[in-house]
């Protein structure tokens, strides 16, 4: 089972789910020197990631975002937060809002 699952529905279509999944991979290498792989298929484009302490995958289709990532042990105490940072980065790429709480830069949950 992962430590990180995000799911987020869409509208954008597959070749603008592509385009925001690589806008995503690009942050994700810049901020944190993530190695990000990307494969196109016929109903789902598949992005692999890791860095040390952390890997995992993102699905991408024509109207969902599926990303799932295993932490490392000096990591995994911060889980809520990288979850909450990487909801964040996803949903201003989609243009959606989250329908699971979101938890500001302590930790700590709240309305924002």
């Amino acid at each position: 089972m992962p430590d990180i699952h995000i799911e987020r529905q869409h509208t954008l279509g597959i070749e603008a789910a592509r385009e925001a999944a690589h806008q995503w991979i690009a942050q994700a290498r810049e901020e944190y020197g993530m190695e990000c792989n990307y494969v196109e298929g016929d109903a789902c484009d598949t992005a692999q990631f890791s860095r040390a302490g952390m890997d995992g995958t993102l699905e991408v289709t024509a109207d969902r975002f599926l990303l799932e990532a295993n932490l490392g042990f000096l990591f995994s105490s911060f889980s809520d937060q990288i979850e909450s940072k990487i909801s964040k980065n996803l949903d201003e790429l989609l243009g959606t809002a989250a329908s699971e709480p979101k938890y500001d830069d302590d930790g700590a949950y709240g309305k924002w």
